[in-house]
């Protein structure tokens, strides 16, 4: 039976004790007042998602711009003069539950449709195996790219093809497989029973490569 752990804040703190990890893990704090002020001050863009939770469900990206915040929940944008009504107005519309916020990427894309990537790996007899490298399309007007959400799913080449043109996806994908076997190795030292992960991956407009979340129960 393959370990599973349900916690984000738990998979990202065991990533940032590793720097090979780190330097690909975007800034995260505990979602409270305070911080998001912080991290909306600093980056101008942030997720905020459930530590647990899966699917896309319950993420909202904030960002500010020009004195004025504004938030969006799956398809509905709305915006505010000010940071004190836009937070009263967004605990209202969150889940019931304890979230982390994550410094927004501003994602490549296909035709102003974010896209990232899923990379998945599983433990048998002979150690550790690629099942899947695949590109997730978000739904025209969504942030998310969860498939339950409407998605589509392409090749891992045809993402990076289409999405980043300037860049090798060649190499590109053999980085991402050498990110997740790195990560894969620390996850397996840090909790050991784990038997298969699924590494979501965002890449911004240089062709950086972002860990978005780590999953112990892909889809």
């Amino acid at each position: 039976m393959s370990r599973q752990l349900a916690s984000k804040w738990l998979k990202t703190a065991a990533l940032l004790k590793y720097p090979v990890a780190a330097v690909h893990i975007p800034q995260t704090m505990a979602f409270n007042a305070r911080n998001l002020q912080l991290m909306l001050g600093r980056y101008g863009m942030v997720y905020i998602k459930p530590i647990v939770g899966g699917g896309g469900y319950g993420v909202i990206r904030v960002s500010t711009s020009g004195g004025s915040y504004r938030y969006t929940h799956m398809k509905v944008t709305r915006s505010f003069t000010n940071y004190g009504q836009m937070y009263r107005s967004l605990m209202r519309v969150k889940a019931k539950r304890r979230y982390l916020i994550q410094q927004g990427i501003h994602l490549a894309t296909i035709q102003g449709r974010p896209v990232d990537y899923r990379v998945k790996v599983v433990k048998t007899e002979r150690g550790w195996v690629f099942r899947a490298v695949v590109g997730r399309l978000a739904r025209p007007g969504l942030c998310v790219t969860n498939l339950s959400k409407g998605g589509t799913m392409l090749s891992g080449r045809r993402a990076l093809q289409l999405s980043l043109p300037h860049i090798s996806s060649r190499h590109k994908r053999r980085e991402m497989r050498a990110l997740t076997l790195t990560c894969t190795r620390i996850m397996e030292v840090q909790f050991p029973g784990v038997g298969q992960l699924g590494f979501d991956y965002g890449l911004d407009h240089s062709g950086k490569i972002w860990i978005l979340e780590v999953n112990t129960r892909p889809q």
